[in-house]
């Protein structure tokens, strides 16, 4: 396949680097209109600038990137793989993806980025589910740059603090760095206001730890995950990179599980 990918960080080198022994092609960055001319001809500063015979767009930006350059992108046909799932928290963002998709024929799948388990979680949800809970523990350097700043001191924690309690929407609008994951979660789950969320950042843990607890007609449901940031990110997530390329096969497979 010819992909095109947005963003440069750290989420889209370890997706570029990989891609070649999946057997695609990357024939594109989207990225901002003023770093076209830097770095490498690969990169376009618009969606009309797309070669063409783009067969997906892979998103390893951002909500803002999703929500700016995510209807152009579905308008035209071409499919989208995104790790910013928090992005549709906001309603005007989902229904103009929504719309977009439903006009051009493209599709946006949702990668499950740095959470396992969502597809017990969406199962659980054919029935009735009660009651779902996401808790998102990072180091303090995991929260650098976000809300939880205002709240604590994160170089001085010397014990674990929430600094977040609420909806996973309130969550998803208020840290788009950090909280992917609790979309994710409501996405699969009750949605995004019924599932509550706690933040905590925790200086006696080196990895992010991801928890779900859920309950409902199927019975009851705990799962955990501690997982490993990219190391040229400590809040981007190696899973989440992961989660782009497997999707990706997912989508190529003949027989997906």
């Amino acid at each position: 396949m010819k992909i095109a990918i947005i963003g440069t960080g750290a989420i889209a080198q370890y997706v570029q680097r990989a891609l070649p022994k999946h057997e695609h092609e990357v024939v594109a960055f989207l990225v901002r209109p003023h770093r076209v001319e830097s770095k490498t001809p690969l990169f376009v500063g618009s969606v009309d600038d797309l070669p063409d015979g783009t067969d997906m767009v892979l998103d390893c930006a951002g909500h803002e990137a999703l929500a700016g350059l995510g209807p152009l992108i579905l308008a035209k046909g071409i499919d989208i793989i995104s790790v910013s799932v928090g992005a549709l928290a906001d309603r005007k963002t989902a229904d103009r993806l929504e719309s977009a998709a439903r006009q051009g024929g493209g599709r946006l799948h949702l990668a499950s980025g740095a959470i396992g388990a969502l597809d017990c979680l969406s199962a659980a949800a054919v029935g009735s589910l009660t009651s779902v809970t996401y808790v998102g523990r990072k180091p303090p350097a995991g929260w650098k740059g976000s809300l939880a700043e205002h709240s604590l001191d994160l170089e001085k924690l010397s014990d674990a603090k929430t600094h977040f309690q609420g909806s996973a929407r309130e969550a998803a609008l208020s840290y788009p760095k950090n909280a992917n994951v609790a979309a994710a979660v409501a996405l699969a789950g009750v949605g995004f206001d019924a599932t509550q969320v706690r933040l905590i950042a925790d200086p006696t843990i080196q990895k992010n730890i991801h928890e779900i607890e859920a309950e409902g007609d199927f019975g009851t449901f705990q799962f955990r995950i501690s997982g490993a940031a990219l190391p040229d990110n400590p809040r981007s997530s190696a899973l989440a990179a992961m989660s782009v390329l497997s999707k990706l096969n997912q989508l190529n497979n003949p027989i997906v599980l």
